[in-house]
């Protein structure tokens, strides 16, 4: 029997070219099982782990039923975290990209004008977080009235952070006629009153990871002092030489003297907590993604929403104070088929949080012995004169931005500028018709415009000589690190 593809699933062709250029080949357990029930608006309650591939299991049928002439939004995706929302509205934009499907993140701690005039150009899909959403819907900035397709991901989630109530709020507000897409790793009483409740004959899924995830992740942990934690991380380097690391704090203080620490070792390190502005985390973690940061220091703000390829280790600096915790930091590696280690140090006055964990986990991780772990390298005496240092990692989103050249023009809604304006004027250049250009992003002063086809270079040109709306107006190429 042959092996499932995007296409048998009834993915049309510029859905397939966007996933072809995210190396998204071969459907997963959870998309070949969800995808089908959406494209033929089923309402689902989908139990799956976290990194097994569920967040394109619902993009691609939803960026597959959005109907891109439509003005005001099709879909609504709700995420416990900022740092999820940010990734899902990402991951939608990529999928949707050849489509023209157009996404926005709204989250907290984010300028709440800026939010209000991206909802007011054509949106088609918003990923948000509970308040910031509900917040936009109480000020008239969010139009729920076509919401055809509700998706609450990570619910259970939802219901720890204390958000289940305000998630009852919005789905009160939209429209009754809709599809309801559900997905937890676990089912708690109250998410399944939330399902009986909201939704209507809705089909029910489990996904079981193909490889169970005690196989797919080495635990282990070290039974050391406070004082001499630095040093055994120090050995564990210098023993398995990681790539991309994530090494867990349980404060923000901790964190940032953990990376003075490794910052003297000439590592590089960085720092991701709840101190940090939105967009200081954004920067984080696109460096990490890139390979620019080899170990990134965080606390649990990270243990969620932070989709990054090949982290090859998880060392918790610190046991968690909450046990759920431990699952979601060590869930950041051994992500879809890759294997992972998550090494856990353990000081005597946290064994008691660890005999938690092990109870939670119904599992006992395996202790290891310090004198397995050799001699630390990075002592001053035997300091090595060339630290290990990432390769640059290259985006799978940088295949589909190779070929579309994103440009500004200097006019804007102040100029009475429109999309059709837009359209009109390049679609006026010799060679250039409506599929060579994407999304058109009118803001104040100026306008973005996406075009595809590797003709930007032709566009930047020809625009110099065309006029729009009978004027000229200066453009520039804007150059986006992936």
């Amino acid at each position: 029997m042959s092996e499932v593809n995007f296409k048998d699933l009834g993915i049309s062709n510029d859905i397939l070219k966007a996933l072809e250029k995210l190396e998204y080949f071969v459907p997963l357990e959870v998309q070949k099982q969800v995808i089908p029930f959406i494209l033929k608006n089923k309402d689902l309650i989908v139990k799956s782990q976290t990194g097994s591939g569920k967040t394109a299991a619902f993009a691609i049928p939803l960026c597959e039923k959005i109907e891109i002439e439509h003005k005001k939004p099709q879909a609504l995706i709700l995420a416990p975290t900022r740092e999820l929302a940010l990734q899902i509205k990402e991951d939608v934009s990529h999928i949707g990209r050849f489509k023209k499907v157009r996404a926005t993140a709204l989250y907290g701690r984010h300028p709440i004008d800026m939010q209000k005039r991206d909802l007011k150009q054509r949106v088609h899909v918003i990923v948000g977080t509970p308040g910031r959403t509900m917040d936009h819907i109480e000020r008239g900035n969010l139009d729920i009235n076509e919401i055809k397709y509700l998706i609450i991901d990570e619910a259970d989630e939802m219901l720890n952070m204390g958000f289940i109530d305000q998630v009852e709020g919005i789905i009160k507000k939209l429209p009754d006629d809709r599809v309801t897409l559900l997905f937890s790793a676990t089912m708690p009483e109250r998410i399944e009153e939330i399902c009986n409740a909201y939704m209507i004959n809705s089909k029910r899924i489990e996904v079981k990871a193909n490889i169970d995830t005690t196989q797919k992740i080495q635990q282990i942990y070290y039974s050391v002092e406070e004082d001499d934690k630095f040093s055994t991380v120090m050995k564990i380097i210098t023993r398995d030489k990681p790539g991309s690391c994530i090494m867990f704090c349980n404060t923000r203080d901790k964190t940032e003297y953990l990376s003075k620490l490794m910052n003297e070792k000439r590592f590089s390190c960085a720092t991701l907590h709840g101190g940090m502005t939105q967009r200081e985390r954004i920067q984080t973690i696109h460096g990490f993604k890139r390979g620019e940061i080899h170990f990134l220091i965080a606390t649990d703000v990270a243990a969620r929403g932070i989709h990054v390829e090949d982290i090859t280790h998880v060392i918790n600096y610190e046991v968690p104070l909450e046990r759920e915790n431990y699952v979601h930091r060590i869930g950041r590696t051994g992500r879809v088929s890759s294997k992972g280690i998550a090494i856990t140090l353990v000081s005597h006055r946290e064994q008691r949080r660890l005999d938690e964990i092990e109870s939670y986990l119904e599992f006992e991780i395996p202790r290891g012995d310090l004198s397995d772990l050799g001699d630390d390298l990075f002592e001053d005496k035997k300091m090595p004169k060339e630290r290990t240092r990432l390769k640059l990692k290259i985006s799978k989103t940088s295949e589909i931005n190779r070929e579309i050249t994103r440009i500004r023009i200097n006019a804007g809604k102040k100029k009475k500028l429109r999309p059709s304006d837009v359209m009109g004027a390049l679609t006026n250049i010799e060679g250039i018709s409506a599929d060579n250009i994407g999304i058109i992003d009118i803001q104040e002063t100026c306008t973005y415009v996406e075009i595809f086809g590797g003709q930007g270079k032709k566009v930047l040109k020809d625009l110099k000589e065309t006029t729009i709306k009978g004027r000229k107006f200066t453009t520039k190429e804007i150059h986006n690190r992936n």
